[in-house]
């Protein structure tokens, strides 16, 4: 039996703003007039080719069996090898799909004028959907951005399909694209956290097809990428961001999010956190985190979040667990959301996590500076469990970040005996 609730939030969202497909300042007017009618799917990476329900959903979107689908290989280091080996995933599942080839390291192609090819704009804009492979964000946007920032012929023809009703579909660096923001050249988490984001390097514009209210990251959970998407929400004025985990992937149709695939995707809500100001290390409070699970749905515009059918809100409480959880590596594969499994499991109120870098690197009072992520159950909280799997998934956890100091390996030093 379904469930359905709505988190609360207090913030404004434009009903529909996927639907209006709000383009960043920068983007072409032409492309961004009509609403989208379309689908997104987002990957967040190492996409296997057996998760059938993540490419048939693919397929289903721009047609069904047979569907024409534009394969982008503009991310890849080897554009040729990465387009061939989707185009043949692709036509594994029934699919109809072709390579479109602009991209910045394709061997004896000018990308400029590959990206303003009238014929080729023109053979994407008929297609079903379009598909964009993982590897470097940036080079995707190099390839169908002109270098004022404006849209390529391209890149205009790939918002017609999304116009259309067809279906932008994408992995990694291709999910990374979905959003107005996207990571570019990021330093490493816990330098994020103590000093920010560079501006014109660690964030850069994508291409916008989620619209401008919504920030996406991918190889979240694997990664530990929260810590980072943390800052560049609050420096970027985002209140939503989806962070998507490997091998699994997020359906949006209009306001509503789905979850397919292996895992599932961490929903950050801002819309009433406080702090996280710049410069300085990074501290927020009140921030709100969700982990959506395979089968669950969240409506982007009114906040209500629908658990996966074979999910009950009876959850069994573990009373013999010690003490509140505790994790000394919040960063680590995973460990966010299996700290928030471990608080909604537990009668504790409260979990912690820290983030510190090596011990053996803590000279200095920048190197000694870690974070403590401290999870707060709320009224809001829930947790519904998978009656197959066994799974949970957790919705309105609180969330504070702070800067601590931690210890260091040095060697203590006591009196002669």
């Amino acid at each position: 039996m379904q469930h359905a609730m709505t988190l609360p939030r207090r913030r404004t969202f434009l009903a529909g703003c996927l639907g209006l497909a709000l383009a960043p300042a920068w983007a072409s007017s032409s492309s961004a007039a009509a609403p989208a009618k379309g689908a997104l799917v987002i990957a967040g990476g190492a996409l296997r080719a057996d998760t059938a329900e993540v490419w048939t959903r693919i397929i289903a979107l721009a047609g069904g069996q047979g569907a024409r689908i534009a394969v982008f290989p503009s991310a890849a280091g080897n554009p040729q090898r990465a387009g061939q080996t989707t185009a043949a995933i692709l036509r594994r599942y029934g699919a109809d799909p072709f390579v479109v080839p602009v991209a910045v390291r394709l061997a004896g192609t000018d990308v400029r004028r590959s990206a303003d090819d009238a014929a080729l704009a023109e053979q994407v804009r008929t297609a079903g959907g379009v598909f964009f492979v993982g590897g470097d964000q940036a080079r995707i946007t190099q390839a169908l951005l002109r270098p004022d920032g404006s849209r390529s012929a391209v890149l205009d023809a790939v918002w017609d399909v999304y116009r259309g009703g067809g279906v932008v579909a994408g992995t990694s660096a291709g999910a990374a694209v979905m959003s107005s923001t996207m990571f570019n050249d990021a330093p490493d988490l816990l330098a994020v956290l103590r000093d920010g984001l560079p501006e014109g390097r660690a964030l850069a514009p994508g291409l916008g097809f989620i619209g401008d209210k919504v920030f996406i990251d991918q190889h979240f959970l694997v990664r530990g990428r929260f810590a980072r998407m943390l800052p560049a929400m609050r420096q970027r004025g985002y209140q939503l961001g989806l962070g998507i985990d490997e091998n699994t992937a997020l359906v949006v149709s209009g306001d509503v999010v789905e979850v397919l695939g292996y895992k599932g995707a961490l929903l950050v809500d801002l819309s009433q956190a406080t702090g996280g100001q710049l410069p300085g290390p990074f501290r927020i409070q009140n921030a709100v985190l969700s982990y959506l699970d395979r089968g669950d749905r969240y409506n982007l515009a009114t906040g209500a979040y629908v658990p996966g059918a074979d999910r009950s809100v009876t959850l069994d409480m573990d009373d013999d667990l010690p003490g509140p959880p505790y994790s000394n590596d919040i960063l680590a594969n995973n460990a966010i959301v299996e700290l928030m499994e471990r608080l909604v499991r537990n009668p504790a109120t409260e979990a912690l996590g820290i983030a510190s870098g090596d011990p053996r690197q803590r000279a200095t009072s920048r190197e000694r500076l870690g974070f403590a992520f401290t999870l707060k159950k709320t009224p809001h909280t829930r947790a519904y469990e998978s009656a197959g799997s066994g799974g949970l998934s957790i919705v309105g956890v609180r969330l504070d970040v702070e800067p601590v100091q931690v210890g260091s390996l040095q060697p203590q030093t006591t009196g002669k005996t």
